[in-house]
């Protein structure tokens, strides 16, 4: 049983798959399973990376767990191709496939926004997001001219869903809360923040009062909710936007964004190799029981299937375990079970420290009510106890002081991704080992 992806999917299927009588590989580009509803508060100074993203060996024990990125997929002979660190590719056979990969950032077509306007996908993601709006604050400190120190004041962040809504939250309080009385130059009470989206209202997969309730609150925050805006261009000094009344530019050196993900390049070539159709976001469309057509050996679950299901968390982890026990199913010679069907748990948002958001089916529930289930849920999920203890410990400091325990700000976290990408423009073709070296 081969496993590609470490996410809430492939981490559900590994787990449900530990009593079965036979070898399961998990394949993942990284050593650790992300829990990404929290990355946000990576970005946001309130916890530590380590604690959103344990070792995948110390949540799977003993399993064989292999660093590497799946490039392609050979049906026929039942392999898949794994990209090594160390520049080389290996094959691994499976009997039964589960692709869990997940997805990956959307700048609808205009890739060249990812350069002014990082995402919020991975741990990499939230220390460069972090570096970039602390140091935005020290800036400010150190900037004489007003329009600059503005500039440096003005966040915007492109996407109105829970991301963008989380992370406009929390650069607000950031501002006006837990970093108030600590600059002297800067007057920390004028910061900007914008929430930009294409969209009607915040929070689009909601219910609307739940909606209403989230935009009402950001208000409060004094975030600036720009809503019927689409983003236009986007550089190094700010946003081009455009709305019915016209164009409009939005000066801010710090930008990020959050409005879209799309499937990786591994699901086209899943695609291409079975035949399978696709989405408009590249998403395969696969059968009733989460298999794709033609080739009940493999399993696609999570944000790459096309289920219309909403990508959130849970859809991954149910998805993940209903193929681990449909394959255990056939091991035991068990007729097919039934086809997959999800169980909606609702969806939750955090606006601000006691005030949340949580739509659970006949409940709707906002303010302290909802920010206090929101923290049950997420802290019940959290993988390992260690984590749960020092997660509790951060809340405790960020929700009811002001500190955030994380605030390190680094130039090399800033500019990595930038640099990376330089180095891979400069790397020949197969010559990929020099970018290790």
């Amino acid at each position: 049983m081969v496993i590609v992806g470490a996410g809430f999917g492939g981490l559900f299927a590994a787990k449900a798959l530990g009593r079965v009588p036979a070898q399961v590989t998990v394949i993942n580009g990284t050593t650790y399973h992300l829990f990404e509803p929290l990355l946000y508060q990576v970005a946001a100074g309130i916890l530590s990376e380590g604690e959103v993203a344990p070792p995948i060996r110390e949540i799977l024990p003993g399993r064989d767990i292999r660093l590497g990125w799946v490039t392609d997929v050979d049906v026929v002979a039942r392999t898949v191709v794994v990209s090594s660190p160390d520049g080389r590719e290996r094959s691994v056979p499976y009997d039964s496939l589960v692709v869990a990969a997940g997805a990956s950032n959307s700048y609808f077509g205009n890739e060249r926004f990812a350069e002014h306007a990082p995402a919020l996908k991975n741990i990499d993601d939230a220390l460069e997001v972090r570096s970039r709006i602390f140091h935005a604050f020290e800036m400010a400190e150190l900037e004489d001219d007003p329009e600059r120190r503005r500039q440096w004041l003005t966040f915007v962040l492109v996407g109105a869903g829970p991301t963008g809504v989380e992370l406009a939250g929390q650069i607000a309080e950031l501002a006006h809360r837990a970093l108030k009385g600590q600059y002297r130059r800067a007057d920390l009470a004028t910061t900007r923040v914008v929430l930009v989206d294409a969209v009607d209202r915040v929070l689009p997969a909601f219910d609307q009062h739940l909606s209403a309730a989230a935009r009402k609150q950001l208000r409060r925050l004094g975030v600036e909710v720009r809503l019927g805006t689409r983003v236009t261009d986007v550089d190094a000094y700010g946003v081009k936007v455009e709305t019915a009344e016209g164009e409009e530019r939005i000066e801010a050196y710090t930008k990020f964004w959050a409005a879209g993900v799309a499937a990786p390049a591994l699901a086209a070539r899943i695609a291409a190799a079975t035949g399978a159709p696709t989405d408009r976001a590249g998403r395969i469309r696969v059968e009733p029981d989460l298999t794709v057509p033609g080739h009940p050996e493999i399993f696609v679950v999570g944000d790459m299937a096309a289920t219309g299901l909403p990508g959130v968390a849970q859809v991954a982890m149910q998805g993940g375990a209903y193929a681990a026990r449909t394959i255990a199913r056939r091991l035991a010679g068990k007729p097919a079970g039934k086809p997959f069907k999800y169980f909606d748990k609702g969806n939750m948002a955090t606006i601000s420290r006691f005030s949340a958001v949580a739509d659970m089916g006949p409940l709707h529930l906002s303010g302290l009510v909802g920010w206090l289930g929101w923290l049950g849920v997420h802290l019940f999920y959290l993988v390992g106890f260690k984590n749960k203890v020092t997660t509790l410990l951060h809340w405790l400091v960020s929700f009811l002081g002001r500190g955030r325990a994380e605030r390190i700000s680094t130039t090399q976290q800033m500019h990595a991704r930038t640099a990376l990408q330089l180095v891979r423009e400069q790397v020949t073709p197969g010559r990929a080992d020099e970018l290790d070296r």
